[in-house]
């Protein structure tokens, strides 16, 4: 195209206008033209031989990307394109640039993410699982004369934190933050069986507010003969306060305690997840009365719409103050 517009009559710099390209872009191949015909055209990378990045190198790569570089014997936390050119070079391959390697990560679906911050329960895994599974049946086979709940905090920020949302090409949505941080905690006992939560709020997260968790749980279900709740292990649900308040209880209530570090076996977990995604995040609540006020309208939302549901049991309103 740039020589037959050339040809036609037209400048170089027009031409590159038209084509959109550089004018040294045109400028060559006006050249190559000139100096080798129709054959100066051909593009030359025809003749480079065989590609460096074959199957053989994306398989090589993708075994480099499965561990980190200091498991590749490497000093450095983090991977670059520079090296992990030096790494698959190491391990057999043919070297190529950092621009190559770009390609070539690309290639394989690898991209630049975050790591996934975990804590490992010390516990034997089959110790781990069979107290898992105990504490699985326990709510499964659930009564109504000894309901089985699943008991945790969420902390509430003033200061929001920040998700992703969906937004127009060069725009970028502002969250405005108060700047100085406020904390307030919501204690919530999940209903194994209905679905229903029961919370409490305070100002600190302490054994008072699991202690005022338990009775309002008591007050919500005063036909229940026995409580069990499935909770972590924070100091707050074991401290000396709590095991006094449950012994003048006498054996009403039941603690049963997951395993060190296992979040993903308490259910209210994902309740908690759905406060953040719906309210907490990229909020614009200027002060946290208004915010904890949004809190209370969702989970009352939510239990209005656990009730309503045709296979879960109608029960009361769950909340308390």
């Amino acid at each position: 195209m740039a020589v037959a517009k050339v040809a036609s009559g037209q400048s170089r710099a027009q031409a590159s206008r038209e084509l959109l390209c550089a004018t040294s872009t045109v400028v060559a191949a006006v050249q190559r033209y000139l100096e080798s015909g129709r054959e100066g055209l051909v593009d030359r990378r025809a003749r480079n031989g065989q590609r460096k990045v074959d199957e053989r190198f994306r398989a090589t790569l993708c075994r480099v990307l499965k561990g980190t570089p200091q498991q590749s014997g490497w000093r450095r936390t983090t991977w670059t394109r520079e090296l992990l050119a030096r790494e698959v070079e190491r391990r057999g391959r043919v070297r190529v640039s950092p621009t190559t390697m770009g390609r070539a990560l690309a290639s394989v679906g690898a991209r630049l993410k975050r790591p996934r911050p975990v804590v490992r329960c010390p516990w034997p895994a089959r110790q781990r699982q069979e107290r898992l599974w105990q504490l699985k049946c326990r709510a499964a086979y659930a009564r109504p004369e000894e309901p089985v709940f699943y008991e945790d905090e969420m902390d509430v920020h003033l200061n929001p934190k920040v998700g992703p949302d969906w937004m127009l090409p060069g725009e970028r949505r502002e969250v405005v933050t108060p700047g100085n941080n406020q904390k307030r905690y919501v204690a919530g006992a999940l209903n194994s069986r209905t679905g229903e939560l029961t919370w409490v709020k305070g100002e600190r997260k302490t054994s008072a507010l699991f202690i005022e968790l338990v009775r309002a749980v008591s007050n919500a279900y005063p036909t229940a003969r026995r409580l069990h709740f499935i909770l972590d292990n924070a100091a707050t649900h074991s401290s000396r306060q709590t095991k006094q308040v449950l012994v003048q209880m006498g054996e009403r209530v039941v603690l049963h305690f997951l395993p060190p570090y296992c979040p993903e076996g308490n259910r209210i977990e994902r309740v908690w997840w759905d406060v953040h995604a719906n309210v907490t995040r990229n909020h614009r609540c200027k002060k946290m009365s208004a915010l904890m006020a949004e809190v209370d309208a969702y989970l009352e939302a939510r239990n209005a719409q656990q009730t309503s549901s045709p296979l879960l049991r109608v029960a009361p309103s769950r909340r308390a103050a």
